[in-house]
């Protein structure tokens, strides 16, 4: 807007105006002929000002400048926020995928060990290697699922998203389908 405004100042001033008074004079008496108006436009242009109107022009060009450069680094940082957290939830599924199949061979060296155990074959402290393996195994995913939440969580921040915290379930809906799923699935 001020880009604007300053070159309007080289541009002369034109006006419309309208004008309407009375001669003064000594004598007190009024007639029409002491009456005069003026109707029309005006145009006027500063002859020299010491360069100010330039002056002016140009500050006005560097705040443009300097606000478009503002705004053009505010879209990059964007951009680069929402390019960082894809990148995130694409390299952590990718880790997610690759944990899946270390548990399943986990559970598989764990099943092997359990029956070894029972059987007679193997020791106690190979069945309890086998479970810690497991049990690591289902840590590190657990976490890598909840970096890739939190990523993505993010990602929608970055995107100009709204995270609502009342819009979470409390702690009561979390145990009722906690409890509800372990049901099923027995």
């Amino acid at each position: 807007m001020g880009l604007f405004l300053s070159l309007s100042l080289l541009l002369p001033l034109i006006e419309d105006r309208a004008s309407r008074g009375r001669k003064s004079g000594i004598d007190t008496e009024c007639h029409w002929s002491d009456y005069y108006w003026s109707l029309g436009p005006s145009l006027s242009e500063t002859v020299f000002d010491g360069g100010q109107r330039k002056a002016t022009l140009v500050q006005y060009r560097a705040q443009d400048n300097a606000d478009v450069a503002t705004c053009r680094q505010a879209v990059l940082n964007a951009m680069k926020e929402v390019e960082n957290y894809l990148a995130t939830v694409r390299i952590l599924s990718t880790r997610i995928r690759q944990q899946d199949d270390a548990i399943a061979s986990a559970q598989r060296y764990y099943d092997v060990a359990k029956s070894r155990y029972e059987t007679g074959l193997d020791i106690y402290l190979n069945l309890l290697t086998a479970q810690n393996t497991l049990l690591t195994g289902q840590q590190s995913e657990i976490t890598l699922r909840v970096n890739r939440i939190t990523a993505s969580v993010e990602l929608i921040q970055a995107l100009g998203g709204a995270w609502d915290a009342s819009q979470l379930p409390s702690d009561t809906q979390l145990k009722q389908s906690a409890n509800a799923s372990g049901s099923h699935g027995k």
